[in-house]
């Protein structure tokens, strides 16, 4: 199934009525690479589950489908990016249709286009410990009605930042400048960079894209940065999936091995950049300098934090130190003292001329996609809950939240949440139960709380401007989100469902009142 097939779907559904309520066992928020993979668990690991998955946009892919910027691309190997259930057949590193005709594909080979509702914009969300169920209220933006939902469980995989708008610091003369000033999130369809001076504010995977797909465009680009970041440059392709291709194996076999592979040396470079922090640093390094040379990777690629405090993206073919090496593109490592009419003035003095400036800063966390979220008839603080490792919460009943690696692949613990979700949904059927909330345990009670993740460990800047909007988190394993996969991945499976952590009620076998 390809993309555009997909959207004239979408796009064309009949409108529903609004004049009753509609129930369903579970309630998927997003179509995303998430959602797709939690509809998909659903179907197959619970059967007799009726769901809906109601996405805002006018078809599925989230990330993949708003971002309109040149180049778009994923900055993790599409194996462990890709769904466990689905081989990956193409370059390692993909572009965003290729991840979309992937997504597509999964759409179409296991019959989910019935469960999803495009076009719904959730606004409330109201769960009742009387009835054990949550209401949902959204908004159809085809028609502008306004449209209700129960559902025994809510299944959050909205992602994890805004989609409507990027994140752009408020930096002093910007209303001087007389040129564009463009996010890459909202990449706007008329943007001509032809011939023109672009400077791209941001050192990170998305202003890595940018600059060598739009080199060859303009009159000169320039990439500012205030500090630098670490880069893995390397051919866009897996040398032992193509053995494997030649040797005829099957690619789901190919899947696996290849998958497995990759993860089992991630988890040793992790662990490495960890203990031989140093070694790792000046082994990225020389990657980057083979191809820009050591002066210039000593003066514009060597960042200054530890190689594992923010996530680190691999630049295929190294098109983006190509760029530089062949004088397309400059880099400046610098400060913006301010805007003036004709580009950017930095606090060393020098003035950087631009038409256009495109500000790849980073996003907007969005915690619980924007949604009003009520208990019981209280407003939801989610900065008040303990998380329960990553993807639960305490006083919030009948809900999942899918938080992804920082460090590893996304859809690694998308498909390892799914997984539990569909466990704790059968476990429940079992036990006769209709709610589930977890709650601090008594030996849990004087537990030392803090921040959702430590600033030590992973540090990026939307993570920190939007700390104090997330969960807090404990010192035990059971009340953090480890981000570690390769200790999840055992961890997950064999969570005791009737652990004192879990409170049960709303049927003849609760182990206790909620």
């Amino acid at each position: 199934m390809n993309r555009e097939v997909d959207v004239t779907t979408a796009t064309n559904v009949a409108p529903r009525a609004s004049a009753t309520t509609e129930h369903f066992d579970v309630l998927i928020v997003g179509a995303g690479i998430s959602g797709i993979g939690g509809a998909y668990h659903l179907a197959q690991q619970c059967p007799g589950k009726s769901f809906v998955v109601l996405e805002t946009l006018e078809s599925f892919g989230g990330t993949w489908l708003t971002h309109k910027y040149p180049g778009i691309r994923s900055d993790s190997d599409l194996y462990t990016f890709g769904y466990r259930f689905k081989p990956w057949v193409g370059p390692p590193i993909a572009t965003a249709d290729e991840i979309l005709k992937y997504m597509g594909e999964v759409i179409e080979e296991n019959d989910l286009d019935q469960h999803i509702r495009y076009r719904h914009r959730i606004t409330t969300a109201t769960w009742s410990s009387r009835d054990n169920l949550w209401t949902i209220e959204a908004e159809r933006l085809d028609t502008g009605e306004s449209v209700a939902f129960t559902a025994n469980f809510l299944w959050m995989c909205q992602g994890y930042y805004r989609q409507s708008e990027g994140y752009t610091p408020e930096w002093a003369g910007m209303k001087d400048f007389k040129g564009r000033i463009v996010h890459p999130q909202t990449w706007p369809q008329d943007l001509s960079l032809k011939d023109k001076k672009v400077v791209i504010i941001g050192s990170g995977a998305t202003a890595a894209t940018l600059l060598p797909n739009i080199a060859d465009d303009c009159g000169h680009v320039t990439l500012l940065q205030r500090s630098p970041t670490y880069f893995i440059p390397g051919r866009n392709a897996n040398e032992l999936a193509d053995i494997l291709r030649e040797l005829k194996i099957d690619e789901t076999w190919i899947h696996e091995i290849v998958r497995r592979k990759l993860l089992h040396d991630q988890d040793q470079f992790t662990r490495r950049a960890f203990e031989e922090s140093e070694t790792v640093k000046q082994e990225l390094l020389a990657g980057v300098s083979a191809f820009v040379g050591p002066e210039v990777t000593a003066k514009h690629f060597t960042p200054s934090y530890r190689p594992w405090r923010q996530r680190i993206a691999f630049v295929p073919d190294g098109d983006i130190f190509q760029a530089v090496n062949q004088g397309k593109a400059s880099v400046v490592t610098d400060e913006i003292e301010r805007f003036v009419e004709g580009g950017i003035q930095l606090k060393s003095g020098e003035l950087l001329e631009a038409d256009v400036v495109i500000t790849a800063t980073g996003f907007n966390l969005n915690v619980l996609g924007d949604i009003n979220f009520v208990v019981d008839g209280k407003p939801l603080n989610f900065a008040d809950t303990v998380t329960y490792r990553g993807m639960m919460f305490t006083g919030v009943p009948n809900m999942v939240w899918v938080f992804g690696y920082f460090r590893a692949s996304w859809t690694l613990r998308a498909d390892l949440i799914a997984d539990f979700v569909c466990r704790l949904l059968n476990h429940m059927d079992a036990k006769g139960v209709k709610k589930v909330s977890v709650a601090l345990r008594p030996e849990d009670k004087d537990m030392p709380l803090s921040t959702w993740i430590d600033p030590e460990n992973f540090n990026p800047g939307y993570l920190m401007r939007g700390m104090h909007l997330l969960p807090r988190r404990g010192d035990k394993p059971e009340w953090q989100h480890s981000q570690d996969y390769w200790r999840e991945k055992d961890e997950l499976p064999l969570i005791d469902l009737d652990d004192a952590a879990f409170v049960y009620a709303g049927g003849p076998a609760a182990s206790k009142a909620a």
